[in-house]
């Protein structure tokens, strides 16, 4: 088939990646089957509801059903048969090591191994460690099957625009004819393609996001200098941004980086780097700076609320590990609230995610923290609030309402989400980071 034109494709996980990638190969104009285990997921997903938040997924998923170019089954060997090419889109989380929990992926290669079409290509989509390709090749069986490493480059909040228009496509494999073949399923997004082995293309995703934890927990530690010799960070990072060689994207200071993707794949490099006899000093310097960063947090609401957190009452706004999603994998608001409950405070949470009163609504902070529903609530007699997720609904709350619940006005913000003057010419007392 010419490059770009409609194939037949399975999809095997409807997360995170696996969901935006199934609606975005459909949206492209390929005939999609994605695979779900969960029977509450996948009826909800057949019901063309989407089963997380994020940006632009919910109308890619109607029309996919509409048009029949998507539909969900619930098992994997269900949805590969005649498929030209197999994404595996299945969790790889940390071990307590810091290695890669590759079980899943093996379970699902040993299943759909015997089911594969003949020539069909199968794409290693997941954050795998290097050499993962070359496993799931031996655990098919098939030698008429291809395995290619194809990583995903998707931000939370952003997945459908950043695989609809994609920086790069990165495909990884010894068969560089099957390369070709998955790179031409995305032709249509115009993106350069690269092709290359397949070590190479695992590696690629991996020394990307320990880039990006590098460079957040570089900013973070400025923002503790700027704190201590009286600057703004904020003009710090405008005045290096504009240094082409550096840029200003990302550096953002915040409560520490979270997430699903960079704590365990800066873990799981590290014990790659290890297994191989390289100690990796900058990588583990990053990693033990991003756990200061949040202990730092945890300090600056200590200090808001007079020294002792015993006994007092905090607000936490914002439990996601970032705005524009609904995800709360790594989320470094989980820990700092644990550390408040931990420390003795009686903690009352906040994330627009939410919906209290629906069950558990956040399991994670069972028995640690109660999740109400608004901010105001949040604030009743608290005696300080910290903003842990950039919620933009929070820079337009009425903090002349939020003053008169709080026992005392305190801000934290570790977001650097709001004005310091305007909430100080309030009353609060207000704490970002790297702020004077």
């Amino acid at each position: 088939m010419p490059p770009g034109a409609p194939e037949r494709l399975a999809v095997v996980g409807a997360g995170y990646v696996g969901l935006a990638t199934a609606a975005c190969l459909a949206h492209l104009g390929h005939h999609v089957v994605c695979a779900e285990s969960d029977p509450a997921r996948l009826a909800r997903l057949s019901a063309g509801e989407a089963t997380i938040v994020e940006d632009g997924l919910p109308d890619l998923l109607r029309a996919g059903l509409a048009s029949s170019r998507l539909r969900f089954v619930e098992r994997a060997v269900d949805a590969v048969p005649g498929a030209a090419a197999v994404f595996l889109c299945v969790p790889t989380p940390s071990r307590p090591d810091g290695s890669a929990d590759v079980s899943v992926l093996q379970q699902v290669a040993t299943a759909i191994g015997p089911h594969l079409a003949r020539g069909a290509v199968v794409v290693n989509k997941s954050t795998v460690p290097v050499g993962s390709t070359l496993v799931v090749e031996q655990l098919l069986g098939r030698p008429d099957v291809a395995v290619v490493s194809n990583p995903e480059f998707l931000r939370e909040g952003s997945a459908v625009h950043d695989c609809l228009h994609p920086d790069r496509i990165v495909v990884g494999a010894e068969d560089r004819a099957a390369a070709a073949r998955v790179g031409a399923l995305f032709a249509a997004t115009g993106a350069p393609l690269m092709v290359t082995d397949a070590a190479t293309a695992e590696l690629i995703k991996y020394a990307s996001n320990a880039f990006l934890a590098t460079r957040l927990s570089f900013v973070n530690a400025v923002a503790t200098l700027a704190e201590r010799v009286g600057a703004d960070v904020r003009d710090v990072l405008l005045g290096m941004g504009y240094d082409h060689r550096i840029g200003f994207e990302l550096m953002r200071p915040g409560p520490g980086w979270g997430g699903s993707c960079l704590p365990k794949d800066t873990s799981a490099l590290a014990f790659m780097a290890e297994q191989v006899g390289y100690d990796f000093p900058l990588l583990r310097a990053v990693i033990d700076t991003n756990e200061a960063q949040l202990a730092s947090v945890v300090a600056k609401v200590r200090d808001a609320v007079g020294g002792d957190l015993g006994g007092r009452r905090v607000a936490a706004w914002g439990l996601t590990f970032k705005a524009g999603t609904d995800d709360r994998r790594g989320s470094p608001a989980l820990w700092v609230v644990r550390a408040l409950a931990e420390a003795g405070a009686e903690v009352l949470a906040y994330d627009p995610t939410t919906v209290p009163g629906a069950g558990s609504a956040v399991p994670e902070l069972d028995g640690v923290a109660e999740v109400v529903a608004d901010p105001y609530a949040a604030c009743e007699r608290a005696d300080a609030v910290v903003i842990l997720t950039e919620w933009d609904e929070l820079r337009w709350l009425d903090y002349a309402k939020v003053a008169g619940a709080m026992a005392r006005p305190a801000v934290v913000d570790a977001r650097n989400l709001l004005d310091p003057a305007q909430l100080r010419r309030l009353g609060f007392t207000y704490t970002g980071i790297g702020r004077p």
